[in-house]
């Protein structure tokens, strides 16, 4: 019985932190908001759970900033064809998202990113929605 009950404890414990473990994006963002901004990559990380994207742009007051974009899992980006290799230090790129829930941190949860130099797209972007 005892071990009955420690086996049901554990499995619980275990069923709650991978529940956790992935976050509902509203949690985090106004998912309801779409934001655009336009910036220069500093950094792209193609990691698990979710690819990030650093960015500088300029701040609504015009102060140069370093923006995070939370984009999609690995896998998803690659079946479309996006490889760590896909946004470079020095591109500039123009993020549609929405926009974190606490400003100050500068975050975006990417929806759609074009490259205007060469007109490569992503997402809402690739559809000619901004």
């Amino acid at each position: 019985m005892t071990r009955t009950v420690l086996t049901l404890v554990i499995v619980a414990f275990i069923a709650g932190v991978t529940a956790s473990a992935h976050h509902s994006f509203a949690a985090y963002y106004f998912e309801n908001q779409v934001t655009t901004i336009e910036g220069e990559v500093q950094e792209f990380q193609l990691r698990s759970p979710h690819a990030l994207l650093l960015f500088r742009a300029k701040t609504p007051e015009g102060k140069i900033e370093t923006y995070t974009a939370e984009w999609s899992n690995p896998r998803r980006l690659n079946d479309s064809g996006v490889t760590k290799d896909t946004l470079k230090p020095g591109d500039l790129v123009v993020v549609t998202g929405s926009p974190g829930r606490t400003p100050s941190e500068r975050k975006v949860h990417l929806k759609g990113i074009r490259r205007p130099a060469d007109g490569w797209a992503y997402g809402t972007a690739r559809r000619g929605t901004r």
